[in-house]
């Protein structure tokens, strides 16, 4: 399974800020030391170029933060200060995420670890994103013939507000989101479907929502791909959470939406997204366990995506 990173892209930020940057070299590290992937494993990706980008943001907004434009204003609601390092990471993680989905269309699944910045819009970035690298993907691999159907299951516990407004009205892209009704952003936008849970939403009914939100997705297509955002950030003792997820929840949870996409034929690129654990070990824990979990269901989607491959180069039956 491969695993595309860009940690070693710093973006360099003011001592003290709340953005835990150093999570993604530590669940690297951490999943090269596991013994459950090799080194060839782990890829770097190209920078997603203008034209990718182009198709989920506005040239002018993509113009003003690739050139250091951005007034105070837009890079307070990003949550970063402008820098070029900033540019290079942001264009790496959507390129993360990018070559994950053309990947798993081909291996059955991938993953970026990092990636997940869905508050990004299309003429604004908020909440830490920049790019939105999941509508950018979904849109490229449309725009490049690999899938007509996309599916994004979002399960960060913040609403992927810029995904569904970018990617509003597009029929051939569902987007769910998962997420606490009354955390950021404040002011939501309309998803495919939402699904809003309450401060404090334990595990089983966490699970028994997205089980139904996943069978509403099943009704209205078959997706030709999934982008899983996998947040650790559902977790009971995350600073920006206000859901009360386990360790063993959050498995289940991981587990749930892999197994779908087994059971359904769908390949699927999995995000990190958000995480801000009180002990950031534990939000690498958790990135970790997705990870590993991705890897156990490998060979399955991978046997789903050759079945299809041969069904579509079989001959026509007489």
């Amino acid at each position: 399974m491969k695993l595309f990173y860009a940690d070693h892209f710093v973006l360099p930020l003011p001592e003290g800020h709340r953005f835990p940057m150093e999570k993604y070299s530590l669940l690297r590290e951490q999943l090269m030391r596991s013994g459950g992937f090799s080194p060839d494993d782990f890829v770097v990706p190209a920078a997603a170029s203008d034209s990718d980008i182009g198709r989920a943001h506005d040239a002018a907004y993509l113009d003003r933060v690739a050139h250091g434009a951005l007034d105070q204003a837009e890079q307070r609601r990003i949550g970063f200060p402008w820098s070029l390092q900033m540019v290079e990471r942001s264009r790496r993680s959507a390129g993360a995420t990018l070559a994950a989905c053309r990947h798993a269309l081909v291996e059955g699944s991938a993953a970026n670890l990092a990636g997940g910045t869905h508050h990004a819009h299309r003429d604004f970035g908020s909440g830490f994103c920049v790019f939105n690298d999941a509508a950018i993907a979904a849109l490229a691999m449309r725009a490049e013939g690999r899938a007509r159907t996309v599916a994004i299951i979002d399960c960060d516990v913040h609403q992927g507000d810029g995904t569904a407004a970018i990617l509003s009205g597009d029929p051939d892209v569902f987007t769910l989101s998962i997420h606490g009704e009354k955390n950021f952003p404040f002011r939501k936008a309309i998803s495919t479907l939402d699904i809003e849970l309450p401060d404090g939403t334990g595990d089983a009914t966490y699970l028994a929502a997205l089980r139904g939100g996943l069978e509403e997705v099943q009704a209205a297509m078959k997706p030709d791909l999934a982008i899983y955002l996998a947040g650790a950030d559902p977790y009971r003792d995350d600073r920006l959470g206000r859901l009360g997820l386990s360790f063993e929840g959050l498995a289940a949870r991981d587990e749930m939406v892999l197994q779908w996409c087994v059971e359904h034929g769908t390949p699927v690129a999995i995000a990190m997204a958000g995480g801000y654990a009180r002990i950031i070990e534990d939000t690498v824990a958790i990135h970790a366990a997705t990870i590993a979990t991705a890897a156990r269901f490998a060979p399955a989607l991978q046997a789903v995506v050759r079945g299809r491959a041969a069904r579509s180069s079989a001959p026509p039956r007489p």
